[in-house]
Formats: C-alpha cells, structure tokens, sequence
C-alpha cells in the first residue's frame, strides 16, 4: 500500500464505519433492536451525509420523547435544531406519510365494517391527529355498509375560534356518498375529557345527520395519548347495521 493511500484511508472520519455499522445493523434486524435514537440516526444518515448524527439524533428523541414524538413534531421547532435542514425533515415527515397510509390501506384492505376494527381505526386517528399542537377536527366517510370510503381535515385552529357548520359536515358526507361518518378531533393539551361545546356541536351534527339519514358513529377526541369515545360513555347512540 503506497504512503498516498495510507493517509487518505487514516484520514477517512470515523463516523463513516459507524454508517456502514449502522446500515449492517438494521438490514440484519429491520430496525427491531434499535433504539429510537439509533433508528432515528439510521435515517439521519441519508439526508446528513458528512457528519456525525448521533448527538442530532439523541437531542431530538430527548426534546420529544420518542421517536413517534420526533416524527410528528412541528416543522418549525424540528429546523430550529442546529443542523437539522430541509432535507431531514422531508425525509421524517416522508416516514410519517408512509406509516399513515400503510395504516389506511391495510384498514382499507380488510373490507369489513369498521366497527369491526374499531382499534385500528382509534389507532389510525391517533397517529393522524393526536400529536398535532394545534386542534383539527376530521371527519372519516363511511358507505351504507360502513366500509371506509375517505377522510378529511375539515378545520384546523380552536374550537372555540373555528366555527365548525353541523349543516356543512352533513354535506361533506352526502357529496361523499357517505351513508355515516365518524368526528375526530384532537386536544393538544392531552386532556381528552369533551368540553360543554364539544358535546353541543355533536348533538347538533347527529340531529343534522338523522335529518338525511347520514349516522354518526363516533365522536373521538384523540392525543398521543389517550382516546375518548362519545359512542363508548354513551353521549352518542351506538349504531348498528
């Protein structure tokens, strides 16, 4: 080996083999033996190519507390990291697409009433919704034999500052060909317990509802926590077809 190619190979940075380290590692498990940071450093490597990740990667799994947190955190508070760049964050927020979607598809997939899969709908909400710092009030269409058919964020901001229409939900849903529908929507305080004019706005969606025979189902007030059920405490009549 000439002295030239010695050097060079000396004076490769280390975090390199810990890449390839890193690589070797997940192919072997997919990822099953790592660590949120690990798994998150993993990613980081793809879209940070010249330096080293590790102390990027345990910062954020430390400020959000997971890797889920990570994820799903603001877009402006994830750039405000020294180093974080757009890139990583497409990458992220490319990771939380694909796990949402898989998520859909597979409920899609199943072909069976949803209250068939109940907690895999909660679970899709959940991941949708419930770790988002601003509240959003979704609506998931169902057909007359409640299968999925499509969802939407209809608002995002307060519900005491965003005026949510019963009549233009119930119109969302017939020019979806909805026969039902299920209300999300997200506290960011994590106390998922139903406000006075949450429970009011949802008398007045089911009273619009029963109007043109559209059911509502449920009412979920989701965090990244916890769930509540309008259905399940019995402030909405359960459904069954």
């Amino acid at each position: 080996m000439s002295r030239t190619t010695q050097t060079k190979k000396e004076e490769q940075p280390d975090y390199l083999g810990h890449r390839q380290r890193l690589r070797t590692r997940f192919l072997i498990s997919e990822g099953k033996d790592m660590a949120d940071y690990e798994f998150l450093e993993f990613l980081l490597t793809m879209s940070i190519p010249r330096r080293d990740v590790k102390p990027l990667a345990k910062q954020l799994v430390k400020r959000f507390g997971s890797f889920a947190g990570v994820i799903n955190a603001d877009n402006h508070e994830l750039l405000s990291f020294p180093g974080f760049k757009e890139s990583s964050l497409a990458l992220l927020k490319a990771v939380k697409e694909a796990a949402l979607r898989l998520q859909w598809q597979n409920l899609n997939a199943a072909d069976v009433p949803v209250l068939n899969n109940w907690d895999l709908v909660v679970d899709y909400c959940r991941s949708k919704i419930g770790y988002s710092t601003v509240e959003q009030f979704m609506v998931v269409y169902l057909n007359s034999k409640l299968r999925l058919i499509g969802e939407d964020i209809e608002q995002r901001g307060s519900l005491n500052q965003v005026s949510i229409h019963p009549r233009e939900v119930i119109k969302a849903a017939i020019d979806r060909g909805a026969g039902a529908i299920v209300l999300v929507h997200n506290h960011p305080s994590g106390v998922v317990k139903p406000s006075g004019q949450d429970i009011a706005l949802t008398q007045m969606i089911c009273e619009a509802g029963r109007l043109v025979d559209v059911d509502v189902i449920d009412h979920l007030i989701v965090s990244k926590d916890n769930v509540y059920s309008f259905a399940k405490e019995g402030l909405i009549p359960r459904v069954k077809r």
